[in-house]
């Protein structure tokens, strides 16, 4: 879980959409093709940070039971049976880069923020910091990340990640789980689009 948006390691501008947005589906799903890689040759790989043991910080295991049987091409870390957090990250981590070689790290987290921020999904290049929010000291993770502002900060972060509504977090895990499903459909497209284009360009270079 992170703190606040303050504590992303991005050079980018954040988007952000509210989950209640009717077009928020498709809009976190552009804004997560926007920040991927443009050659389609990487294996992507989502790391959902978080623990099943508190409402505030489930976002990303609930997202990552959402998605896991859903995706096709997108390689899924963290669940609710299986979470990744401050204990196994590290260890996660290091697996992850020794079983895909050279991947592209989509990081998922839970995040805390201002009021009017609460509800918000933010999507944004770079790494985040994940324990930040409980002053826990862990690497950054990811080559974008997507963060859902669940709280508020400022005050006892445990005890507001524990006091979190369940409801909130369950509805944001919804869109950003459709959002990352329809992202992964974009993606395979564009890259087949891609293969097409390419055996074309070499057909054409061949008859002439």
């Amino acid at each position: 879980m992170n703190l606040k948006s303050g504590l992303f390691h991005s050079s980018k501008i954040q988007e952000r959409i509210y989950y209640e947005d009717e077009q928020a589906i498709q809009h976190l799903a552009n804004m997560i093709i926007e920040n991927m890689p443009k050659l389609n040759i990487k294996p992507i790989v989502i790391v959902c940070i978080g623990t099943d043991r508190s409402t505030g910080d489930c976002l990303g295991p609930l997202i990552g039971f959402n998605i896991k049987d859903e995706l096709s091409h997108f390689h899924v870390y963290g669940t609710l049976k299986d979470p990744v957090h401050a204990v196994n990250l590290e260890e996660t981590m290091k697996f992850i880069k020794e079983k895909h070689r050279n991947p592209f790290i989509i990081a998922i987290d839970a995040c805390l923020g201002r009021f009017k921020s609460v509800g918000y999904i933010q999507v944004a290049e770079g790494a985040i910091k994940p324990g930040a929010g409980v002053n826990k000291e862990l690497p950054a993770v990811g080559n974008m990340h997507i963060t859902g502002i669940v709280n508020v900060s400022g005050f006892m972060e445990f005890l507001v990640l524990q006091n979190t509504r369940l409801h909130l977090v369950m509805n944001m895990a919804t869109i950003i789980s459709k959002g990352v499903i329809e992202a992964e459909k974009k993606y395979i497209e564009k890259r087949q689009s891609f293969r097409k284009d390419w055996l074309k360009d070499d057909q054409d270079s061949a008859i002439h």
